[in-house]
């Protein structure tokens, strides 16, 4: 298999390693290497690539970290990555130990510097004056949402426009106004064990949610196949409060279950921002064609819990149902908050201080 690789940056401006990292990617998803096939030695990818074994080590290293592929001693890199016809197998039933407390909005070690966001509320203040005072549009203010879609497509390769975007206080707000827009009629299923308010917001708007258990790399796929749900919440990156994280294989297969009539995925993405791969973490929008994803994130954890903001990006063939449905509601986010966040984002302090948690905690990890 030839790939074209660029020795720097490719033409998007990416690193070599992230350009072969895609195309080798593309290739396991698209059955070139199978299941438990031997991929190029790194010093043969090198070779056809015309790229050093440095890039090619690395871009084995990420498909590692997301579950594409896995070292062998003394044999290479195969892949485990499965692409199944059906959900005949299941999953291990062992759930895997670690928990997190229970107030999984706790900030962290790794908070935002507090001068800097002092720093950002003055400059808000200085350059909006008055304007802070005004009412928000109800999806969110321009600044924000335009903000949100820049750092969406340069870190998660998540590609909306403005009109996708809405703005609201948290997970929670987030969460009932995916009820009211998707109407109760419908039948949600959640990952069981799950972030104890998902169930509880479901549960006040009069929904009784399938709980479907988790193995070890995600929704046990025999109970994920007999399902009937219309709408799958599910956290891939790192399930609350077990730790679980969903495998390459189990995102395809997420993907592959919503496609199986109008079924809709809400990814919610806490967290996923500090994970220690060298790359973001891949999402189920990202990969999903079948514009079927609800994607939710909050500032909870990467800013501060106390800002209550947070964001959800909805498929493009959702949003005139949102605006007849929802599309009424104000929005819940004061403006001058939502001036900050967008300061933050744009002048490129909100991805540094990413950056550097995602470094200190690869240093720690290395340890």
């Amino acid at each position: 298999m030839k790939y074209f690789v660029n020795n720097s940056v490719d033409k998007k401006g990416e690193p070599a390693y992230i350009s072969l990292y895609r195309q080798v990617r593309e290739d396991i998803v698209g059955g070139v290497y199978r299941y438990n096939g031997r991929l190029p030695s790194k010093r043969i990818m090198a070779e056809e690539t015309g790229t050093s074994t440095v890039t090619v080590e690395h871009a084995y290293a990420l498909l590692c970290d997301e579950g594409y592929i896995e070292p062998r001693e003394r044999s290479g890199y195969f892949v485990i990555f499965r692409y199944a016809d059906g959900f005949a197998s299941a999953a291990p039933d062992s759930v895997p130990v670690k928990t997190f407390p229970e107030n999984r909005h706790i900030a962290s070690d790794h908070e935002f510097p507090f001068s800097v966001l002092t720093k950002t509320m003055r400059r808000v203040i200085s350059d909006y004056g008055e304007s802070i005072l005004d009412r928000s549009p109800n999806k969110g203010c321009l600044e924000l949402r335009g903000a949100i879609a820049g750092y969406l497509e340069r870190s998660k390769g998540i590609k909306a426009d403005i009109g996708q975007i809405l703005i609201g206080s948290g997970s929670e707000y987030l969460y009932s106004m995916i009820v009211a827009l998707a109407g109760r009629d419908k039948r949600f299923a959640i990952e069981s064990p799950s972030y104890n308010k998902i169930n509880q917001v479901y549960s006040a708007a009069g929904i009784n949610p399938e709980l479907l258990p988790l193995g070890s790399d995600g929704i046990d796929s025999r109970a994920l196949g007999e399902c009937t749900a219309d709408i799958l919440h599910i956290s891939p990156y790192r399930s609350y409060p077990s730790g679980v994280s969903a495998n390459a294989s189990k995102r395809h297969e997420y993907v592959r279950w919503a496609s199986a009539g109008e079924r809709y995925i809400i990814e919610d993405d806490f967290e996923s921002e500090f994970s220690v791969s060298k790359k973001p973490e891949e999402t189920v929008f990202s990969i999903s064609e079948n514009d079927n994803v609800i994607y939710m994130n909050t500032f909870s954890k990467t800013i501060s819990p106390s800002l209550r903001v947070g964001y959800m990006v909805l498929p493009r063939k959702l949003i005139g149902l949102f605006e007849d449905r929802v599309g009424f509601f104000s929005c819940t986010v004061p403006t001058y908050i939502q001036f900050i966040l967008a300061e933050l984002i744009t002048n490129g302090d909100f991805e540094r201080h990413i950056n550097r948690v995602r470094r200190q905690k690869r240093r720690i990890s290395k340890k």
